[in-house]
């Protein structure tokens, strides 16, 4: 078996951020509202929204952030009722929560996508949508957009595991009211932290800069009508949720590597995909017609597997070298809805536990060979013959 390449590290940060921080320490100048125009933030901001197709962008401290900011600035009322696959990341519902919003978690089926039926049965009781493309994985956003809009619903967008796919040809993150992104090390654009969020709504966007942190008049420094903030000012309160320069720096020298980074990521993940899904006990759920998929992970469900053999897999997938783990079979895992006791009782939902129960995520870098993917699709796949075969034996 070929050796195994490092799963973990990120790509490493391009030499023309290096060269720009090291500007922004000489100078001292690492608060985005210093300067009186193109500071670091303020340029991603203007290069992401260009790069995307929207009309504005506030960048932030983190994607739990640029969420939190969307719901405040929808202006939704306390206690509102938010709507959310109940397959996500913690931070997700942590971010209505600190909204003073309600999570109302939706059932999530065996390809990792909202179920519609419990998604259309439960949105008339919600006064926001929230869309979590977890991993990547992109639900049927025709039905979601259609059904929102036929109600009045504004629909966010998390796509913070999916910068650069497209459906229909159109970049997720641009198709509801507000797209949120991440910078954090695990996604494709690196800062280790940070966020930001995209929309065509001026007024949104005015309220969202003033909530972030622009006190003042340091709106003045966005490119945004002025007549939207003007009427906002000193009416919002502040919750500092800034970007530094020094973030910025970081990011924008990166922008022009996303597509190089989609394009390698896309080929790993359907290399090894393809390979693992030859097994009798693994299944990979293809992408949609309409999804034009940017993968930096790799997710697979186990079959006809009891939970024991479950185990054994992810023990002995560890010991070849590779690191899995199965979202609703590992201890206090941030993205099985049951550990999210902040909310109180867990719901009842068995297609979402059910799919949870057997989900397994990989780390499959952009940065990797296809030898290196060689390698990780042979650990994958010997591990589960290896637990399985044994099975066979002591049954026999």
């Amino acid at each position: 078996m070929a050796d195994l390449p490092n799963m973990h590290d990120a790509e490493p940060i391009p030499e023309a951020a290096r060269q720009e921080i090291d500007r922004l320490l000489q100078s001292g100048d690492l608060f985005r509202y210093t300067a009186p125009e193109a500071a670091p933030v303020a340029l991603l901001e203007e290069e992401f929204a260009s790069m995307l197709g929207a009309k504005f962008a506030l960048a932030v401290s983190s994607c739990s952030a640029a969420l939190f900011l969307s719901l405040k600035a929808l202006g939704l009322p306390r206690d509102a009722r938010v709507l959310i696959p109940a397959f996500t990341f913690a931070a997700v519902p942590s971010s209505i929560v600190h909204a003073d919003c309600i999570p109302v978690l939706c059932e999530v089926d065996g390809s990792y996508r909202i179920d519609m039926a419990d998604f259309e049965a439960k949105l008339d009781d919600v006064q926001a949508v929230m869309i979590s493309h977890m991993r990547g994985h992109t639900s049927d956003m025709d039905a979601i957009l259609r059904l929102a809009e036929a109600r009045g619903l504004p629909v966010i967008e998390d796509a913070a595991h999916s910068l650069g796919t497209l459906w229909n040809g159109r970049r997720i993150g641009t198709l509801g009211q507000v797209g949120c992104f991440s910078f954090q090390s695990y996604k494709m654009l690196n800062a280790g932290e940070g966020g930001i969020l995209l929309t065509d709504d001026a007024d949104l966007i005015a309220r969202a800069v003033i909530l972030s942190g622009a006190y003042e008049h340091n709106w003045k420094k966005h490119p945004v009508l002025h007549d939207a903030f003007a009427k906002w000012q000193n009416k919002l309160p502040l919750y500092n949720l800034r970007m530094s320069n020094l973030s910025a720096a970081v990011i924008r020298p990166q922008l022009a590597e996303l597509d190089r980074r989609v394009r390698d990521g896309r080929r790993n993940h359907d290399y090894v995909a393809s390979r693992i899904d030859q097994s009798p006990w693994i299944t990979v759920p293809p992408s949609l017609p309409q999804e034009e998929r940017a993968p930096d992970s790799l997710q697979f469900s186990l079959c006809d597997m009891t939970d024991s053999e479950v185990d054994a897999f992810v023990d002995t997938a560890k010991t070849m070298g590779v690191s899995i783990q199965v979202f609703g079979r590992s201890t206090d895992n941030a993205r099985a809805f049951w550990n999210w006791e902040f909310l109180g009782p867990a719901p009842d939902l068995p297609k979402t536990r059910a799919m949870l129960a057997r989900a397994c995520d990989c780390r499959l870098p952009a940065r990797l060979s296809l030898s290196d993917c060689d390698a990780v699709a042979d650990v994958i796949l010997s591990a589960v013959n290896h637990v399985m075969q044994q099975q066979v034996q002591a049954t026999a």
